[in-house]
């Protein structure tokens, strides 16, 4: 049990991003003491592991039925981001194995003439994005800009929009929209 108990600390610890002695000053337990816990040396009491746990936050039940095994994917090779482009544009979204994926962070590609269609999309959220190489014409609503690199944009995605590349090279931009549409 106090195997368990250390590795399930240290895994949820570690997760959290918390270092052992910043836990250890946040609850008023030892470092060494709560080392020893990790390493499955020493049992906690239930009132210690509460005390514990609640500096993190988090109540003991969830402790001991949260599933620190299965983790999302964390990092993505090139070839590992799905394009969910249509036509000649390609949209690389990052992390489209998720189950559980709150936004759509996408690497652009539109080749020159491209455009997201002659209709005007509009659905709930925002997105925001910047040009990293060549241009991109942005239609939002009744205005329309020219973007070159660096330059960048942030809108509500339910006023009517539209991208276009007007330029002779490809457009290439770093996007992020809300919530997550089901690509």
């Amino acid at each position: 049990m106090s195997d368990d108990v250390g590795a399930r600390l240290r895994a949820l610890r570690t997760l959290k991003g918390i270092s052992q002695r910043e836990l250890a000053k946040r609850c008023g337990v030892t470092h060494s003491s709560l080392s020893l816990i990790e390493q499955g040396k020493v049992s906690p009491s239930v009132s210690s592991l509460k005390k514990i746990l609640d500096a993190i936050p988090m109540s003991v039940g969830d402790f001991f039925t949260m599933d620190l095994e299965s983790r999302n994917q964390v990092f993505y090779s090139v070839d590992e981001l799905a394009d969910v482009g249509s036509g000649d544009v390609i949209y690389k979204l990052v992390g489209a194995n998720r189950a559980s994926r709150a936004l759509a962070f996408m690497i652009e590609t539109y080749p020159p003439g491209a455009d997201t269609g002659r209709e005007m999309i509009a659905h709930q959220g925002e997105e925001a994005g910047v040009v990293l190489e060549g241009e991109i014409e942005i239609t939002i609503g009744a205005d329309t800009r020219v973007l070159s690199p660096g330059e960048a944009y942030y809108f509500e995605t339910n006023v009517p929009h539209r991208f276009r590349n007007p330029g002779r090279e490809p457009c290439r931009l770093v996007s992020c929209a809300t919530p997550a549409r089901a690509f």
